[in-house]
This record gives C-alpha cells, sequence and structure tokens, in this order.
C-alpha cells in the first residue's frame, strides 16, 4: 500500500490518483519528439499479415474467421501492443490473460464481493492457450501469430464444453464467447459476447498502429443464446447502484464514520442531495486508481483514508462497484470546487508503468456508465465536462504543484470519447481554435522514464524548433520536461486552445500565460473547434486566474465562514486568448459536520460573482467576468 495524505477533502491518496513514488525508471533512448523503432514483436507483424494469421489460425482450429477477428476487435482493437500487458495483465492481440496482476481476492470477504470476482480458471488464459500449444507463455506473449493460435484453441475447447462439439455454424459459438469474456458475471460476459456478434454484424476496418490493415467483412448472424446455458453465470443485484443496465453494476458503501467528539473530524465524503439540494452536477472525472480493483474497494471503505470517488471499475471484465451516492459529493478530486459539482469514476489501473495499457473492456463498461450519468445529469459528452484529474487545478499556487496526474498520457481520449458517441473529429469550427487530437495509436511519444508508446498528447515548445526548449510551466518548474507524468509541456487530445500563430508545420497557442509551439504538419494533430473567447478587459495590462469559483465574502450569510480564493501562479497579458466553457456564479457546499441531514447541517452559498472556466494550461482555471472581454469567433 502506498502513502496516504490525511487531509480532509483537498488531497487524496497519493495511492489512488498518480503521483507515483518508487517507479522503475527507464533508460531514456531519443530525444522526445523523435519516433522510436519498432522493436522485434512489431516487426514480426509487420512481416506477416495479421489478416492471414487470423485465416490461418481460423482454419487450424475449426473457428469461424468472423468469430477469431471479432472477439480479438472488442478486447483489443487487434493491435499487440508490443507484448505488454494490460492494466488486467492482458497480453497480445487476443489479451491472453496472466496472474501476475490478477485480482482475485475478495475486498472484505463478503459473499457479495467473492461473486463478482473473476475465477482463477478465466484469468489464466495465457498458461491455458500455451499448453494447448505445447508452447511456453512467453511464445504466446510475444509472437502475434502463436497468441492468435493460442485463443483459436481455447475458443474451440470452449466450443466443445458449451456445445459438446466444434460447430460449423458461427451462431452456435455464443456459449464459447461467452466464457471467452473472463467474466462469471452475467451481465458482463452476455454483454461481451452481444458485442462481438454485433460486431460481425456491422462488419470492422481498421489499421494498426504498426501498419497492418484488417477487414471484418459484415455478415448477418444471430447468437444461439442456449449454447451459453450450461455456464455458471451470477447474476449480482443492482437495487442500489446507479448503472445501466448493460454493464455488471453492484453498491458497495464507502465508510462515512466520525472519529472523535468534534463533529468536524470525519470521513470520506459529505452528504447532499444533488441536484436538488446542494451544488448541481456538471462535471465527470476521470480517475486511475494506482491499486488493484479489490485494494481501491478496500481503502474507500477504511474510514481514516479521508477519499471516495463514486464508482470503481475494474480491467479485465469491466465490473463496476458504486461507492459513494451521486448526490452526495465524494471526496476524490483534490479541488472542494471540483468536488462539489463532480461524479469520479476510478478505473483500475496506473498511469505509468512501463507500457501497460488500459483495456477495451475498462474503457467500454466505463463509456457506458459514463454516457448514462451524463445523460442522467444533463451533462454535455465532450472533453470540456468529461476530463481527467490532472486537469483538476489546484485551489492556491502550492496545491497546483501538488495536484494529481491521473490517469496519464496513456489514457486514450480519442477513443474513449468515440465510445462515448461524440468522436473528435474535423468540422466547421473557427479559424481562431484549435482542439488537439494526435491520433493515439500512432503518436508514439518518448520519455525519460517509460518507454517509447502510444500516448495522447503533443510536446509542447518555447519556439517552433525541435532544437527549442520544451515549454516549463510555472508549476513544473525543476521537474524533468519528458516524465510522462509532467503536465507542464504537454497539450491533450480534446482540449481546446486559441491558436496565437503558425509558422510552417508549427501552430503555437496560448497556454498557462506563454507562447507554446507544437508540431502540426498539415494539421495532422488538431482539428478546428468552437468556442467563447475571452481576453483581458481593455485597459487591465495582466489579470488573475484561479483554481476555482468561489462567492464574493458578502454572499456568506452569518454563521458560515466565507471561503476566500487565491491566484494561481499565473497572469493572463493583455494580448493573450483562451476559449471559455461556461459562465457560472461563484458558489461554495458549506458542509463541514458529520450529518445524515445535510438540509439541517449543510449550506449551499450562492453569490453574485460570476466566473468563465476556461482552458488555461494542461489544467482548467476560472477568471473573474469583470476582468475580461469577449472577443468575436
Amino acid at each position: 500500500m502506498r502513502h496516504h495524505f490525511r487531509i480532509k477533502k483537498f488531497i487524496v491518496p497519493l495511492a489512488l490518483t498518480g503521483l507515483l513514488f518508487g517507479i522503475v525508471s527507464f533508460t531514456p533512448v531519443s530525444l522526445p519528439w523523435v519516433k522510436q523503432p519498432l522493436s522485434a514483436n512489431a516487426a514480426v507483424i509487420q512481416s506477416d499479415s495479421l489478416q492471414d494469421a487470423f485465416t490461418a489460425a481460423a482454419k487450424e482450429f475449426g473457428v469461424p474467421e468472423s468469430i477469431l477477428l471479432s472477439v480479438s476487435y472488442n478486447l483489443t482493437r487487434w493491435e499487440h501492443h508490443n507484448g505488454e500487458p494490460s492494466t488486467s495483465a492482458g497480453y497480445g492481440i487476443m489479451h491472453l490473460t496472466d496472474n501476475e496482476h490478477g485480482d482475485l481476492e475478495d475486498s472484505k470477504g463478503s459473499e457479495e464481493q467473492q461473486n463478482t470476482t473473476v475465477t482463477q480458471d478465466s484469468n489464466l488464459t495465457l498458461s491455458a492457450a500455451a499448453k494447448l500449444l505445447q508452447l511456453t507463455p512467453d511464445e504466446l506473449k510475444s509472437d502475434p501469430k502463436q497468441n492468435i493460435r493460442g485463443a483459436a484453441a481455447l475458443l474451440a475447447q470452449y466450443a466443445k464444453e458449451t456445445t459438446g462439439t466444434v460447430p460449423t455454424n458461427p451462431e452456435d459459438w455464443y456459449g464459447a464467447v461467452v466464457k471467452f469474456s473472463g467474466s462469471t458475471e452475467a451481465s458482463a460476459a452476455l454483454d461481451f459476447a452481444n458485442v462481438v456478434y454485433d460486431t460481425i454484424n456491422q462488419g470492422a476496418e481498421r489499421q494498426t498502429s504498426n501498419g497492418q490493415l484488417v477487414h471484418l467483412a459484415a455478415q448477418q448472424l444471430k447468437h444461439n443464446d442456449a449454447t451459453a446455458n450450461s455456464l455458471k453465470l451470477h447474476t449480482s443485484k443492482q437495487d442500489d447502484a446507479d448503472c445501466p443496465n448493460s454493464i455488471s453494476c453492484h453498491f458497495v458503501p464507502a465508510a462515512y464514520q466520525q472519529h472523535s467528539a468534534n463533529p468536524g473530524d470525519y470521513s470520506n465524503y459529505d452528504p447532499a442531495d444533488r441536484p436538488n439540494y446542494g451544488p448541481d452536477i456538471r462535471y465527470i472525472l476521470i480517475h486511475d486508481t494506482e491499486e488493484s480493483y479489490n485494494d481501491t474497494i478496500n481503502i474507500f471503505q477504511n474510514p481514516y483514508s479521508y477519499v471516495a470517488a463514486h464508482y470503481v471499475i475494474r480491467s479485465s471484465d469491466g465490473d463496476v462497484t458504486q461507492m459513494v451516492n451521486n448526490k452526495d459529493v465524494g471526496w476524490h478530486a483534490g479541488n472542494w470546487y471540483f468536488n462539489m459539482h463532480s461524479i469520479g469514476v476510478e478505473h483500475e489501473g496506473f498511469a505509468k508503468e512501463g507500457a501497460t495499457w488500459y483495456s477495451e473492456q475498462l474503457y467500454r463498461s466505463s463509456a457506458k456508465l459514463v454516457k448514462y450519468l451524463a445523460n442522467k445529469y444533463n451533462i454535455p459528452i465532450d472533453r470540456a465536462h468529461i476530463f481527467g484529474h490532472e486537469e483538476v487545478p489546484g485551489l492556491s499556487a502550492s496545491k497546483q504543484k501538488t495536484m494529481h496526474r491521473d490517469p496519464g498520457p496513456f489514457w486514450d481520449w480519442e477513443h474513449y470519447m468515440e465510445l462515448l458517441g461524440a468522436p473528435i473529429h474535423p468540422s466547421g469550427g473557427s479559424q481562431k481554435l484549435v482542439m488537439i487530437k494526435p491520433h493515439f495509436q500512432t503518436n508514439q511519444n518518448s520519455f525519460s522514464d517509460a518507454p517509447s508508446q502510444p500516448s495522447d498528447f503533443v510536446y509542447l515548445y518555447t519556439s517552433p524548433s525541435f532544437e527549442a526548449p520544451l515549454l516549463d510551466d510555472a508549476a513544473t518548474q525543476g521537474e524533468d520536461k519528458t516524465e510522462a507524468l509532467n503536465w507542464g509541456d504537454k497539450a491533450v487530445t480534446g482540449q481546446t486552445f486559441y491558436l496565437a500563430d503558425r509558422q510552417g508545420d508549427w501552430d503555437a497557442i496560448w497556454y498557462g500565460g506563454q507562447k507554446a509551439w507544437f508540431y502540426d504538419p498539415n494539421q495532422r494533430n488538431t482539428v478546428k473547434s468552437d468556442g467563447l473567447i475571452i481576453k483581458p478587459k481593455a485597459g487591465k495590462a495582466t489579470i488573475p486566474v484561479y483554481g476555482g469559483a468561489y462567492p464574493e465574502v458578502s454572499a456568506y450569510p452569518s454563521g458560515v465562514s466565507p471561503n476566500t480564493l487565491n491566484p494561481l501562479q499565473y497572469t493572463i497579458q493583455q494580448g493573450q486568448e483562451y476559449v471559455a466553457f461556461e459562465k457560472v456564479k461563484g458558489d461554495y457546499y458549506n458542509a463541514k459536520v458529520f450529518t445524515y441531514d445535510p438540509y439541517l447541517d449543510s449550506k449551499e452559498v450562492i453569490g453574485n460573482e460570476e466566473y468563465y472556466r476556461i482552458q488555461f494550461n494542461h489544467r482548467f482555471a476560472f477568471v473573474k467576468a469583470s476582468d475580461v472581454d469577449i472577443d468575436a469567433n
């Protein structure tokens, strides 16, 4: 277990949101802008056609090629990831799983948790497949052809177990696909199999990061549900969980406990009745756990952890545990203003652990949950309202330096927004604004402390040249600029900025009070965007920026101590412009004591001072409406 801070509401456990310690460093192999040479594993993929490998394995083991292709697509999108494991220890194109990072123990020994834990047998498909092929597990990790063969052999075995034969009709492979999902939870396992068949009906085509074009022709198939009847799947009750019916979801309450006679000595969230009483819900925050799924649940159930997000999602199968009611204010953002207005979703994984990658089942389950929540609470499905913990500012200059950095540069925002039904596509937006969009799989950045791998950002420079220094943000000064979690020189997929200049293949944006340059030949790393453009009011040389939007002192009633804002360590100078996403009145949810009746013991304070929330640098910030003018877009 990693170290924790125990400062109520404002600082969350380091174990849970991205400030990592004791991580193995990797020797840098190149400058940050240089694309890395293909590894030996990638070379195998290039020299042997993936399409041919699927065809050969399907023929060898009697598996319909459409089934094999669709299973792979819905586990890895036909990516081999150079043989590196996913966050749930899945390897290769077929995501064959090992148990080295397996999450097999239950969190509290309760029957409910035992029922929703992936079984050991289903968590060891790598060794099972290797045994069928009489190869070593390492061979299936490194060689994509053997990885595909191993999965085909397993699917054939599962088909025999569920139907008694190797069926010739693809519709009779449903039970085998259900078992291959690796989950014993009915909603997760059946949903995976249904998506596999839906993909076959729709067809799919994709060019992988290694240049391989893989094609799954559309084929109209039904699925024989009876072939899954022999599998012992568990159905969890979702009576108390606020989730869509299409995902496996259950409620395990986070600890809410008073620790002493002092009513202000409590944890791990604040009761409210959002949006009826207390602040409205405006944002959904994406976290990673930096712990296993069950350890994260344990932490949130510990009354002395002083942290709890609303949801936790398991990597292996997308299983969801809700731990805080959405009406209540969870302590997850490290910034009370964003806590007030958000729902926090934790994803099992690590912001920076070698070349480990987030699993497809985790992405898909998360997208279903977040889309459901966004629709329920009228949250726009865009990157201004669904964003990472790393994009949350501190409430002071000192907090800006220590805020967390998850889910990190290896979260695929491009793919995630596609799953949410809001893909980042070129549009007829303003010529003055650009949205960052490097293609994740081919955007291979280099780091001083992690292997080169696909990532979600562009490096920022002080001038339009690779020879220029990388940008130095005021809150990250002194840090290695090529560290994976140093956010001060990185603009992330989906973030929108004002286009300050363009020279040849380079674009400049206003970023954190500076002009920041990034490589954008033929605008391949950006798309046009829309937004409200703000600039310092005429006559003001500079204006301050803030990490929240609290009311003016005069708005606080008697008995409620004013919570004043301090400017962050930046200013916006005359001539700089930024994009604003919303105009809000300052508000503050005064929740200071342990209570079961927020209507009695808590109060929402709303002022008259108005603020704009802007994309300032890697993080959001707020400016007072009285300090800015609106630029014609």
